[in-house]
């Protein structure tokens, strides 16, 4: 996976997060349609860890390799 796809993964990821804020009853979070916002907030937060983990491993392994 190349750069340019992650970058793109990652801003996908964070339109997701900014929808499913807009779906989120602040005053009964844990309720109805909220909770599964938050699950899918949670969700795209995971995956933001992930690239980033993976970005820095094939960053790491370039390293290696180069010497």
């Amino acid at each position: 996976m190349n750069r340019t796809l992650t970058i793109v993964l990652i801003v996908l990821a964070l339109a997701l997060i900014g929808y499913n804020v807009t779906l989120v009853d602040f005053k009964n979070p844990l309720k109805g349609n909220s909770l599964i916002a938050l699950i899918g907030i949670l969700a795209s937060l995971c995956a933001i860890v992930l690239l980033l983990i993976f970005s820095a491993s094939k960053r790491i392994e370039r390293k290696v390799d180069k010497d």
